[in-house]
């Protein structure tokens, strides 16, 4: 039974995340309205992605001004338990919509950039903390662990996501493979041309559908106290989108779209990861155990446990 999966390609209010879960709450019933069962949103959509900030730290300082900037990025965060998560989990349970939502997650004074997962019918179901920050990203994002790499089963397939340059990651990719995902989602910030190529590769690589989102956005957005090196000029694209869904032989079923906020929609037809893999499972009888194992550590890594 063939279905429909979408991706949201919208920017968010980065100073105002409850204002930015009304906006994914709505695309998402947007969505549903024309029959997506699956919608996937961007990187750090609630709470906001920094692009061009520098947080006034040079190499051996920290300067006030930096202090400054992350104390109103860790304002804009979201608790896990919070108004905006509860929003998006009312969307999905009146739409019966399954959600992949990036958000930027405040676990006391450290930020994780987290996936989310939102089943209609059961709320909150897993999240995916990024395991790598990227270059500068790794002053202001804690590193997630093995424990939060799930996929989950639902009557779509198997879901999984796995954010941004996380995706250039080859064991990561090969755990997703083996937990059997068939739809694989990859909400980003990456909006280069070199992107969709990627996602056609991972598409054909793991014989599953490939659904990527990233935002389009603008520096009006990011409001006054955002220090950009990319400028000041309001009209400014900070994201220029790209988002696009592939299908398992790495076919583009829709996308790239960089011309503004859009939802994007494809049918997705679940045999045709069996089809596909006819030739090619890569956890399967491609594999050579014989010559490669992968060892993956799913245990939570805690600084300080009681005994």
């Amino acid at each position: 039974m063939t279905f429909t999966v979408a991706v949201a390609q919208i920017g968010s209010l980065p100073t105002d995340p409850l204002a930015t879960a009304h906006k994914a709450a709505a695309t998402l019933r947007e969505a549903a309205a024309k029959g997506a069962r699956l919608v996937v949103f961007p990187e750090a959509l609630l709470g906001g992605y920094p692009k061009g900030e520098s947080y006034g730290a040079p190499i051996g300082m920290r300067k006030p001004e930096g202090r400054a900037a992350f104390a109103r990025y860790h304002a804009a965060a979201i608790d896990l338990d919070g108004p905006e998560v509860a929003l998006l989990a009312e969307a999905c349970s009146e739409t019966g919509a399954f959600a992949v939502v990036g958000v930027i997650e405040r676990d006391g004074a450290t930020l994780y950039c987290t996936v989310l997962y939102l089943d209609g019918a059961k709320g909150v179901v897993g999240k995916h903390r990024k395991l790598m920050p990227t270059a500068g990203e790794r002053l202001i994002w804690g590193f997630g662990d093995g424990s939060t790499l799930p996929v989950f089963s639902t009557d779509l397939g198997t879901i999984g996501a796995v954010i941004c340059w996380e995706n250039y990651m080859p064991a990561l990719r090969m755990h997703m493979y083996h937990q059997g995902v068939t739809l694989y989602c990859a909400p980003t910030a990456d909006d280069r041309d070199t992107w969709l190529p990627t996602m056609q590769h991972i598409a054909m690589e793991g014989r599953c559908f490939v659904l990527t989102a990233c935002q389009h956005i603008t520096r009006a957005a990011y409001g006054p106290d955002h220090e950009s090196a990319l400028g000041d000029d309001p009209a400014t694209v900070m994201m220029r989108g790209g988002s696009a869904i592939i299908g398992p032989l790495g076919k583009v079923l829709a996308g790239p779209d960089f011309s503004g906020e859009t939802i994007l929609y494809a049918q997705i037809d679940p045999t045709e990861v069996v089809r596909a893999k006819f030739d090619f499972d890569v956890t399967g009888h491609y594999a050579r155990p014989d010559v490669f194992q992968l060892c993956v550590d799913t245990k939570p890594k805690l600084a300080v446990k009681e005994v």
